[in-house]
């Protein structure tokens, strides 16, 4: 207990010195969970649209591979950009491995079927008469579907969010394919689980302090949003 408390001290008393390695770990952190989840939305946002608005041949078994993906194993999503990433790899000579742009391409794997999947949901939740009604109204396809999007707006803010909250925290395929290089590669969830391995808690403990108030920070967010969904 006496460890705990002098740990969780001495790490407040770290970040209010703004400690500049505890920041420079911090800013990586938030610098390739918020690329990952920017090129995710990008993607899975307009994926999901497609899916939950089109009407198509095998749309069931789309949204049954979304939700699976959802359970994909980070262990495992490492291992599939390594293979592709390695010096033997189908990619291997742009040296991607070991950087940061290494561990956006794990992370933006693990959270597309979070935004997809939540898209996904979020039209399928729209009351069918807004899309009758626009069309009645004479609006075309592509009209309709900007009013549909327009109505489904807060939850799919609310499926980035929840992808960033996913992002922020992982800690595998950050370790698997940047290699937690000081200043580099090294995120809040490396950095903890580094600073544990060596015995030294202050950094562990202040980094965590800090994940904490941002996780705490996103999840209010992104009630807020799905409150908003729901009304």
């Amino acid at each position: 207990m006496e460890l705990l408390t002098d740990s969780f001290i001495s790490a407040i008393l770290l970040i209010a010195s703004l400690d500049p390695e505890v920041f420079s770990i911090v800013w990586v952190s938030l610098k390739v969970s918020g690329i990952s989840t920017l090129i995710a939305s990008l993607m899975g946002a307009p994926l999901g649209f497609l899916i939950a608005y089109g009407s198509f041949k095998g749309k069931r078994i789309l949204i049954v591979c979304s939700n699976t993906m959802l359970a994909l194993p980070t262990v495992v999503i490492g291992l599939f950009v390594y293979s592709f990433i390695s010096r033997r790899g189908i990619i291997g000579p742009f040296d991607l491995l070991y950087t940061q742009k290494a561990i956006i391409i794990g992370q933006v794997i693990l959270i597309l079927p979070i935004v997809t999947t939540l898209t996904i949901a979020a039209i399928s939740r729209i009351d069918e008469r807004y899309r009758k009604t626009a069309m009645t109204l004479g609006a075309n396809r592509w009209q309709t579907a900007c009013v549909i999007f327009r109505e489904a707006r807060f939850g799919i803010v609310a499926a980035v969010i929840a992808a960033f909250g996913r992002v922020i925290a992982e800690v595998g395929i950050s370790m698997m394919l940047g290699g937690n290089a000081r200043g580099f590669t090294r995120t809040m969830t490396t950095a903890m689980a580094l600073e544990y391995d060596k015995g030294e808690f202050i950094l562990a403990v202040a980094l965590g302090i800090i994940l904490l108030v941002l996780s705490f920070g996103i999840n209010l967010i992104f009630h807020f949003f799905q409150g908003r969904t729901r009304t």
